[in-house]
């Protein structure tokens, strides 16, 4: 039996050298995508220099204050606000059925309180948090889902705080002129009964909305009650929530100390819990602003001298905002950088 010659050699497989090169509209693809990101890392940047100069009167006014303060106190104060990134990492970790890791986790939350401070009612954080929640491989609706429960929870765990300290320190709490008045509550009431009212309104005019939303309901709830079947999930979730306000209200108590106002430690934690769930309504960036007014207030009702206060919430603000508002964004970029966001 002959063999038939093959028709030719056979070529040579190809080289890494002899590929194409990719084409231009591809190469400047990823020359606008690197120059994209390099932006972004430097926007929050940017915004900082922006927020420094138009409240810089606020800055310059802090710092003057703070300088005749005790510094340990300080010190405790801006402790007490680094802890508040763990209390905030936890519930994000609680609020989602995947597990996370611990270090970029943690990084998120420090560059989701800078970008809180820039955009109202939390939309900075929320977005920052979704975006890290999208890279991570949760998918969408479940991100969106943790939002809801994370706000929500960290809404009703003011409450049991509240009724801890009528009960256990009835002499924390602030005379009844400083207490919302009926026409105030019947507002607060009117607004939760009209949110979900309109909701209805809406989903009911735009039939667009219906099924994203009905998928977000069936999403939240599903996880919702999944994550509170499992202890290593609710537990950082309400243990988190309940610790995040009052690492804030220690904050203040700890500025308040620092200054030498003549209240005790529980009535400048109550003052911060009850101005703070007042004003919690109103959509300000960081709360800055209703809270700030609320805590005045609040403070002079405890016959605190009104300058006092002022300082008090000063020095607040620039423990809680100023000085974790460069680190912040630093970390906000790097995870930029690092993709992570």
């Amino acid at each position: 039996m002959s063999l038939m010659p093959l028709d030719g050699p056979a070529s040579p497989l190809p080289r890494a050298d002899d590929r194409p090169p990719p084409p231009a509209s591809a190469a400047r693809r990823a020359l606008g995508s690197a120059t994209a990101r390099h932006l972004l890392s430097l926007l929050p940047l940017l915004l900082l220099g922006i927020w420094a100069a138009v409240d810089w009167d606020a800055v310059r006014d802090g710092a003057a204050r703070l300088t005749a303060a005790d510094p340990w106190w300080l010190l405790a104060g801006l402790l007490f606000t680094c802890l508040g990134w763990v209390a905030a990492a936890c519930v994000r970790q609680g609020a989602v059925p995947d597990r996370l890791p611990k270090g970029l986790l943690l990084a998120s939350q420090i560059a989701a309180g800078a970008a809180n401070h820039l955009l109202p009612a939390s939309i900075g954080a929320h977005a920052v948090t979704v975006r890290f929640l999208l890279r991570q491989g949760v998918p969408l609706s479940r991100a969106s889902a943790s939002i809801a429960l994370y706000s929500l929870v960290r809404a009703l765990a003011k409450t049991p705080l509240l009724l801890a300290f009528v009960l256990a320190a009835p002499t924390a709490v602030p005379p009844v002129t400083v207490l919302p008045d009926g026409r105030t509550l019947l507002l607060a009431v009117g607004g939760i009964l009209l949110a979900p009212t309109a909701a209805t309104v809406v989903l009911a005019l735009v039939r667009p909305l219906r099924r994203p939303a009905l998928d977000f309901v069936r999403t939240a709830l599903t996880d919702a009650r999944q994550l509170h079947t499992r202890p290593g999930r609710f537990l950082p979730l309400w243990g988190g929530a309940m610790a995040a306000p009052l690492l804030q209200a220690c904050v203040v108590a700890s500025v308040g100390t620092a200054l030498g106002v003549p209240l005790s430690w529980p009535q400048l934690v109550f003052a911060f819990l009850a101005a703070s769930t007042a004003a919690g309504a109103v959509p300000a960036p960081g709360g800055i602003g209703p809270v700030d007014a609320a805590l005045v207030l609040t403070l002079a009702g405890y016959s605190t001298p009104l300058a006092l206060a002022t300082a008090t919430v000063i020095g607040y603000r620039v423990l809680t905002v100023w000085l974790p508002l460069l680190p912040g964004m630093l970390v906000l970029s790097a995870l930029v950088q690092r993709k992570a966001l």
